[in-house]
């Protein structure tokens, strides 16, 4: 699971990015409301922790950005501001939980652990895009009905592109999400693995999903000339 704490207090910090990486998460950390809005409208996260009292952007402000951009991903403000119209106010912006400081961690991360499955449960049983249809669960994958058989690696790319269709992601977006490493330009697996899920879900078919936007990277199209 991926974490992003936008959070100006750096011992909370440091508590919480241990506490979280113990228990196996991933975890990206931004001191000012401008570098979490950067990182939350630039990357996926399972969970975004906000504290109010941030530089530049306030939570308030940035919870109310980022509702904007993605009506789903589970929002925690984390302040010390406790009065009912602080949480009132939150709550109308878009967060999901509240929990005033100081806390206890395993009550955080009990909470943090409650947003991210109710988030899954919540997630679409299945993928469409045009005449392709992928199932998260079951791992099929279908265009014009007939059964396509992909690797891990290329179902992973496969679903981040459906996930994001009408998207533009770049190459280093990508090798975040599927490959989780930083990009390096001197590699062409990216375009690689494009090419292995062209000649699956594209070549054999009437048109093709997947294009090439030159300079930008790729995005899965929901129609033909879209």
């Amino acid at each position: 699971m991926k974490i992003l704490l936008v959070e100006d207090e750096l011992k909370v910090v440091a508590t919480l990015k241990m506490g979280f990486e113990e228990e196996g998460y991933e975890v990206d950390v931004a001191y000012d409301g401008k570098i979490g809005q950067h990182l939350a409208l630039s990357n996926s996260y399972d969970v975004i922790i906000l504290d109010v009292g941030l530089p530049y952007l306030n939570g308030y402000e940035l919870c109310t950005l980022i509702r904007r951009r993605d009506a789903t991903v589970p929002i925690l403000m984390l302040t010390a501001l406790g009065t009912t119209d602080n949480k009132v106010e939150a709550f109308q912006l878009g967060a999901d939980d509240y929990v005033v400081k100081p806390f206890a961690f395993r009550e955080l991360l009990a909470r943090v652990q409650a947003l991210a499955r109710r988030a899954t449960r919540a997630s679409p049983a299945e993928l469409v895009a045009a005449d392709l249809e992928l199932n998260p669960q079951t791992k099929v994958v279908r265009r014009a009905g007939q059964l396509i058989n992909l690797t891990a690696r290329e179902f992973a790319l496969l679903e981040l592109l459906l996930l994001h269709k009408n998207e533009v992601l770049s190459r280093p977006l990508i090798a975040e999400k599927v490959w989780t490493l930083n990009f390096d330009t001197g590699t062409n697996v990216v375009d690689v693995y494009i090419n292995y899920l062209r000649n699956k879900i594209d070549k054999p078919f009437d048109y093709p999903l997947i294009q090439t936007v030159i300079g930008m990277g790729y995005v899965l199209r929901d129609e033909p000339g879209a």
